[in-house]
């Protein structure tokens, strides 16, 4: 029974969590225009 007790205050937990996020919405904020860049090392 604790178990099922406990399985459940996680998932009640986890949805009160996410509903949390989603309410709040994501940062403002802007991504780089520019691509990331990488480059290759030079092999010796």
């Amino acid at each position: 029974m604790r178990a099922l007790i406990a399985a459940a205050t996680g998932l009640v937990l986890a949805v009160v969590l996410v509903v949390t996020v989603s309410a709040l919405g994501s940062p403002d904020g802007k991504t780089s225009p520019e691509p990331l860049l990488t480059t290759v090392p030079s092999h010796p």
